[in-house]
C-alpha cells in the first residue's frame, strides 16, 4: 500500500521560508518521480515543481528561482523549500508519485493528504 504524507506547512509571513517534506512508503522509491503540486481555494490544482528518478527537476514559472525540488533516496523522502514567498503562493501543497517525470496532475498515480501553506501580506 503506497502511503505519502506530507509535513512542513504552515503560516508564514510574505518573504519568509518554509520546507515541505513528503515521506513515500509501500513503494521503490528510488525509481519514482516526484511532484509537488497546490490547489489554492476555488481554483484548480496546478503543477508546482517535480523531479525525476535521476534527478531532473522542472518548475512552473510562478515559482522558478524561489522553489527548490529535492529528493532523498536514502530517506524516501522529497522536499520542496521555498524561499520568498507571496501571499499567491497560499494553497495546499499535495506530493504525488508515478513511475516517469511529468508535470500534469492528471498523470500521477499516487497522491498525499495535503498540507497547508498561508502566506500573510
Amino acid at each position: 500500500q503506497v502511503q505519502l504524507v506530507e509535513s512542513g506547512g504552515g503560516l508564514v509571513q510574505a518573504g519568509g521560508s518554509l520546507r515541505l517534506s513528503c515521506a513515500a512508503s509501500g513503494l521503490t522509491f528510488r525509481t519514482y518521480a516526484m511532484g509537488w503540486f497546490r490547489q489554492a481555494p476555488g481554483l484548480e490544482r496546478e503543477f508546482v515543481a517535480a523531479i525525476s528518478w535521476s534527478g531532473v527537476t522542472g518548475y512552473a514559472d510562478s515559482v522558478k528561482g524561489r522553489f527548490t525540488i529535492s529528493r532523498d533516496n536514502a530517506k524516501n523522502t522529497v522536499y520542496l523549500q521555498m524561499n520568498s514567498l507571496k501571499p499567491e503562493d497560499t494553497a495546499d501543497y499535495y506530493c504525488a508519485a508515478r513511475p516517469l517525470y511529468s508535470t500534469r496532475a492528471d498523470e500521477y498515480d499516487y497522491w498525499g493528504q495535503g498540507t497547508q501553506v498561508t502566506v500573510s501580506s
